[in-house]
């Protein structure tokens, strides 16, 4: 029991709960309160707490809410109530009974009778609502661990889903650690083997599992609670700070193995949902503040899941930017991917913004200067922003990557241009002279879609398992089951997709700018058809760890092509080029052109075919990558090395060959290619020039110096 003489006035300087050298402080913006409660809870299924009544002569300045308890410590459940209100206008969901959680909370905790639902009904939740926890953020100790700083150059980035990466029983790992940020740290020496150096970790904000359909579990997490409270449930300890440190741990371990943290973060809408949703905190505490309403006080929708949050308003704007700073500077993350971003570029009234106050604020934070910013640059409401996000930090999902190489590679005609473009870090997208290519973050599949395995298995998406009639999940998927329709036993059908899935790596590897995976995609990972497996907390997510022979196939050709990338320089990206810099080497004849002869490509509409030769300063050899995706083998001329026409070429890839043939890393066991080749239908070649011999390299020397 708190004793008046212990409740003081407290401060505002820190928002949320933080422990200090007597006690707690508390604070919380709440702008319409008239007078506030906080609400102390024994434990996490208590459901009589003690109230703490806040007026405003002695706990309010401004908007903000504060005091400080003498004697309370980390461990204490709490939460707040709006118990009386200046204005109660409309569009405002103030109720004296709903106990709301703390926007700024670092834990957040669910009794055993926890119900989503009766947070929906006006009245008391007290016996059934989630709690926030003090924690003590300073007791861990980092041992000077740092973010890892990796040149986005040389960025591999691997998306994954913490608990589905080791929930699978195939993983091998005590029961009690599946699926956990521990089961991660287990699994770094396959991230390790596979080459990746960083991941991109679907949320971790506390989400509400049950924020599904009716029956159904949220899996993917878009659905956050608090923007500073960590998941639970992906902890295998159930103490206070299981998963705070377990989480840390983690970080610590990646970094340790030079792999950096990216975090898939959600600041567009919350679990708090449409009309009909729950009141958790948001809702309670100043509904017009948080979320964006139309003229009727009905939320608009930009995010498709009920609620958009008013990212401009600048109580918002600043929790945005705080809770960046906490992921950073308290748990070590090395950068973020924002989730439907463009909807950081919305006013308050909803309408898109020419210079979005919160894109810009986050892109020039001196605090988040070395730390990776990664958008999705579109919303559900139609504003499509790839190229145009504002701030030259941000770096972008290129959602037309994915598009053009999967219709390309599947024999679309009209693509021969666009394809190019993809595979010179978009500059018909990036047109910024001093953009990198860097800014195209490449990818063909991820957690929103089919698997690259499913793409080449399937016609249509078969969602059926969602529960809503197959009307859920993207209906356009520029995919191809290439004469069956899922699994077969079609050797022939069998072995064109296996070409096709290489050829859709190999391109995300190859092309300039920054490469992403989705999880499993370097084994073959189904989902069966479903292209929108958010609620399939089951094998259909799961990474299966019993590799098929295919399936080690294509976890070899996947892990060749990362290091071929990392180690070798594959591409021009290790020159750090701007789009000034490859306007400057295509007029050098450092990137050309060729068909099935030298110097003369196909760019009809009916193309589908494309001979590539880059030269890589950095690496200091010429590449020639010859696409195939006609439906006939092609005899081609391939062109001399530009340098020096007395050295061969070496075969690195041909993807229509069984493997270890279709990839050669080592040098010593590369073919060597005379003047002319046959490229298989639906085929990848891939060439680089040998090493002069060091005499070569002498007389040259000589040479020059003779000049």
């Amino acid at each position: 029991m708190i004793h008046k003489k212990d409740i003081l006035g407290g401060h505002c300087r820190d928002l949320g709960a933080t422990i200090e050298k007597h006690g707690v402080n508390f604070a919380i913006w709440c702008r319409n309160a008239k007078v506030m409660e906080l609400l102390l809870f024994k434990d996490v299924n208590d459901d009589e707490p003690q109230v703490i009544e806040l007026t405003a002569a002695k706990h309010r300045s401004s908007y903000y809410w504060h005091v400080f308890i003498r004697g309370l410590k980390d461990g204490q459940h709490y939460g707040w109530r709006v118990k009386e209100v200046l204005h109660n206008r409309p569009g405002m969901l103030f109720d004296p009974q709903k106990v709301l959680l703390d926007p700024y909370g670092k834990r957040i905790v669910f009794p055993d009778n926890y119900n989503r639902t009766f947070n929906q009904f006006v009245g008391s939740n007290v016996m059934f609502c989630a709690k926030n926890v003090v924690v003590d953020m300073n007791r861990y100790n980092w041992n000077n661990d740092e973010s890892l700083n990796t040149e986005q150059t040389s960025s591999v980035i691997y998306e994954m889903h913490v608990a589905g990466f080791t929930k699978d029983r195939s993983s091998g790992l005590p029961d009690k650690i599946r699926g956990t940020y521990r089961g991660v740290i287990e699994k770094i020496p396959y991230l390790k083997e596979l080459g990746v150096n960083a991941v991109e970790l679907l949320p971790v904000f506390q989400f509400d599992r049950f924020d599904a359909s009716p029956g159904k579990n949220n899996y993917w997490g878009y659905s956050p609670m608090g923007f500073f409270a960590i998941h639970g449930e992906y902890s295998s300890r159930r103490d206070v700070y299981g998963p705070l440190d377990e989480f840390r741990d983690m970080v610590k371990a990646l970094h340790k193995a030079g792999i950096e943290v990216i975090l898939d973060v959600v600041y567009n809408h919350t679990s708090e949902g449409g009309d009909t949703g729950p009141i958790y905190s948001f809702k309670g505490l100043d509904n017009n503040a948080y979320y964006i309403l139309d003229e009727g006080q009905r939320y608009k929708n930009y995010s498709g899941c009920g609620n958009t949050l008013n990212s401009s308003h600048p109580m918002v704007k600043r929790m945005i930017l705080d809770s960046l700073h906490f992921w950073t500077e308290e748990m070590h993350v090395d950068g973020f991917r924002f989730d439907l971003a463009s909807i950081l570029s919305r006013a308050t009234s909803g309408e898109p913004l020419n210079d979005p106050p919160t894109t810009l604020f986050i892109a020039t934070d001196p605090r988040l200067a070395k730390i990776k910013l990664i958008a999705e640059p579109w919303d559900a409401g139609g504003l499509y922003q790839v190229g145009r996000m504002a701030g030259k930090k941000w770096r972008e999902w290129n959602g037309q990557f994915r598009d053009d190489v999967r219709c390309f590679i599947r024999g679309d005609e009209n693509m021969i241009h666009r394809l190019v473009n993809r595979l010179l870090g978009s500059p018909d997208i990036y047109r910024n002279i001093d953009d990198d290519p860097q800014k195209s973050i490449n990818f063909i599949t991820c957690h929103d879609g089919f698997t690259l395995w499913d793409l080449v298995c399937y016609n249509q998406k078969h969602n059926e398992a969602n529960g809503e009639h197959n009307n859920d999940g993207n209906n356009c998927n520029f995919s191809s089951n290439y004469g069956v329709e899922g699994e077969t036993d079609d050797k022939e059908i069998t072995a064109l997709r296996m070409r096709q899935v290489k050829n859709m790596m190999l391109l995300t590897m190859y092309a300039m700018g920054t490469p992403m995976i989705l999880m499993g995609d370097e084994v073959l990972r189904t989902q069966l058809g479903n292209n929108n497996a958010y609620c399939q907390d089951n094998e259909i997510s799961y990474l299966n760890w019993n590799r098929s022979k295919r399936a080690e196939e294509m976890f070899q050709f996947t892990r060749k092509l990362i290091a071929n990338r990392v180690n070798r320089g594959s591409s021009m990206d290790k020159d750090k080029l701007s789009i000034r810099n490859l306007a400057e080497a295509i007029e050098k004849n450092q990137v050309t052109w060729h068909g099935v002869e030298p110097y003369q490509p196909d760019w009809s509409p009916t193309s589908h075919s494309i001979g590539m030769c880059v030269y890589s300063e950095s690496s200091d050899s010429y590449y020639y990558m010859f696409i195939n995706s006609y439906w006939e083998g092609l005899h081609i001329k391939i062109p001399n090395v530009p340098s020096n026409h007395n050295l061969k070429w070496l075969r690195i890839v041909d993807t229509s060959l069984p493997s270890p043939d279709d990839f050669r890393n080592d040098p010593k066991q590369m073919e060597r290619i005379g003047h002319f080749y046959y490229v298989a239908s639906h085929t990848i070649l891939v060439l680089v020039s040998e090493k002069k011999a060091p005499v070569e390299e002498k007389a040259e020397e000589e040479e020059a110096e003779e000049v």
